[in-house]
């Protein structure tokens, strides 16, 4: 036990400092496992039984099926119609973002459901006059609560019916607490819209364009094109092109408006300004070689009202001739996701510059904007970057799953034909499980087969559609999970936790227990909570004399509730810098919403399975 607990500590410690990724941590934890085996009691063949477990392989099946309907542009259709009926209302703004990230998360995962969301819901509130801020955190919440309508609403809910299944023999049934979901969705809706949105602070100003927003003021120099100078007369969709790499031109303004840069006929005229971001001594020389003149004013206002569009972009002489991108550019906001590629990795090299041809312009990280020196700055989960880039690589970069674009993007292609299709393949699943005529892992690879087959996702897709360290994550924790049953140190720490017995009644310890794995969920994420409480919580009712399966759905909800931090649930995560949000906002609006329904959930668990 003291080798186990060892072990334990030491993912805790990794998983709070995040020194090594998650799934990195993860395989860590495995290999010590079975290096360790005569303390651990775990062999090889333990060891490596996660990558088997039914519960890894039906989370990547899932995976994929939600990929396949993301493919149909169904989640966006729905995202359109979430528009029209809510208008600039937005109470309407902010039931319509809880209905349409929340339903869908009951049969699909709430993860790449909020990823395709954040574009649509931020559209929506900048056209409506609404602060972006006040939606974004509801969209996370409302996925959280609506993935425990079913048992494939989340990876938690998947996992903690496998490790029911080993310790009690009773898994959980598709609909098994349904009723039960209901009732937190509906709390927690209720919640976001009559109290939370009042909680929630207006980081980022719904009339702000991502310059404002940014502060991207001071970073910025205004040059006027003078009498003489080689760009007049030269296409605007081509300026970009004129110059050195390492500067960025994001408007091109006229008479105090910016030029539309979509058509070769529009050409630069004496007296020109352009906005661009580029070192100062940078600025010198393009004053001395292309005829320009420093304003001898900050950058107008006009620069940072609109983030409709940047200035262009073309091939020119002296740096992008080489480049295949060329036509307009825009500025837009790109999200790095956990698990992606370009997680440790300079911006300098990466697809996003080599491939996509973006200028980097500002960064947010957590409660900070960066500006200088970014170009060798290392990405991290969550960072949100401002960056300029063409046009014509925002639908390959919606379309990569290293990074999430900000933007709807009106044009994008969708395999709409195969929208009907998609979700009969999701219902069928859903329905074959739940009337027992399949097993969960069998109907959901089933439904993969019927992606590829069907035509919804090509083959090579489906290796991009999966989560890998999230798959990673599960197989490398479910055998401390076992070492915790094998060893008694779940049997211990139950004895400890069951001493509040002696001044609670059993509904208070099944509370306590709640907390316990909420606050847990905040460091090790929540398939790891699930996977090393729920033996501690069926040891714990074993010595209370308890309902066991009565603390297994206690784990179960309180890991997919962690509303406090941005960091213990992903979809916090992605909302964190689109929303402008601080650290301090998750605890002040997920505080009160984590004790409502930590005493909902375990009245009602306690009034459907007893305890």
């Amino acid at each position: 036990m003291v080798v186990v607990f060892a072990i334990t500590l030491l993912a805790f410690g990794l998983f709070a400092t995040e020194r090594v990724p998650v799934d990195v941590t993860a395989l860590i934890v495995m290999v010590a496992l079975m290096v360790l085996e005569p303390w651990t009691r775990i062999s090889v063949e333990e060891g490596v039984a996660g990558f088997s477990n039914s519960a890894t392989i039906t989370v990547l099946a899932m995976f994929i099926l939600s990929a396949g309907v993301s493919r149909t542009g169904a989640v966006q259709r729905l995202g359109a119609r979430m528009a029209t009926f809510a208008g600039d209302n937005e109470r309407r703004q902010l039931l319509s973002v809880i209905s349409v990230a929340g339903l869908p998360s009951g049969v699909l995962n709430n993860t790449p459901i909020v990823a395709m969301l954040i574009p649509a819901v931020s559209d929506l509130a900048r056209e409506g006059g609404t602060s972006p801020s006040k939606l974004l955190i509801p969209l996370s919440y409302a996925s959280m609560v609506g993935g425990m309508l079913t048992l494939i609403g989340t990876s938690t809910n998947l996992v903690a019916s496998d490790v029911s299944a080993r310790l009690l023999g009773r898994p959980f049934s598709m609909f098994e607490f349904t009723a039960l979901g209901a009732i937190v969705f509906l709390t927690g809706a209720g919640y976001l819209l009559l109290v939370g949105h009042r909680l929630i602070p207006e980081r980022i100003e719904a009339t702000d364009g991502l310059l404002a927003e940014y502060e991207m003021g001071e970073y910025l120099t205004e040059v006027v094109v003078t009498d003489g100078s080689p760009l007049v007369g030269r296409p605007v969709e081509t300026v970009d092109g004129a110059f050195p790499a390492d500067v960025a031109v994001v408007r091109l303004l006229r008479d105090g408006r910016e030029v539309d840069d979509s058509t070769a006929e529009t050409s630069i005229d004496d007296g020109d300004t352009l906005i661009v971001r580029a070192r100062p001594d940078r600025i010198q020389r393009l004053i001395s070689t292309q005829g320009l003149s420093i304003t001898p004013t900050d950058v107008s206002e006009a620069a940072l009202d609109d983030s409709s569009d940047g200035a262009a972009g073309g091939p020119g002489e002296g740096s992008r001739d080489s480049d295949p991108v060329c036509g307009p550019r825009t500025l837009v906001e790109l999200v790095v996701p956990t698990g992606s590629s370009f997680v440790g990795e300079r911006m300098t090299g990466t697809p996003l510059e080599r491939e996509y041809d973006v200028d980097l312009l500002s960064v947010r990280r957590g409660n900070d904007l960066l500006h200088r020196r970014i170009e060798g700055l290392v990405l991290d989960r969550g960072d949100t970057l401002l960056v300029h880039a063409p046009t014509a690589t925002l639908e390959r970069m919606a379309a990569d799953p290293n990074v999430i674009v900000a933007r709807e993007l009106p044009n994008r292609e969708y395999r709409r034909a195969k929208l009907p299709l998609a979700v009969g393949i999701v219902l069928g699943v859903v329905g074959l499980a739940a009337l027992g005529v399949l097993d969960i892992l069998v109907a959901a690879l089933g439904g993969v087969v019927a992606m590829v087959l069907g035509g919804v996702l090509k083959p090579d897709e489906l290796y991009d559609a999966v989560e890998w360290d999230v798959i990673f994550l599960l197989a490398g924790l479910i055998p401390l999970g076992t070492a915790f049953t094998e060893t008694g140190a779940a049997t211990l720490i139950g004895g400890l936790v069951a001493e509040s017995a002696v001044y609670l009644p059993a509904l208070g310890v099944l509370w306590v227990f709640y907390v316990i794995t909420a606050l847990t969920t905040a460091v090790v994420s929540n398939a790891g909570s699930v996977v090393l409480l729920v033996p501690v919580g069926v040891a714990t009712a074993a010595e209370i004399g308890a309902n066991p399966f009565a603390f297994v759905l206690a784990v179960t909800f309180a890991a997919s509730a962690d509303f406090m931090t941005p960091i213990g649930y992903q979809t916090n995560l992605l909302v964190y810098g689109p929303g402008g949000y601080r650290f301090t906002d998750y605890t002040r609006v997920g505080a009160p919403l984590q004790i409502v329904l930590s005493v909902v959930t375990v009245l009602g668990i306690a009034t459907l399975w007893g305890i």
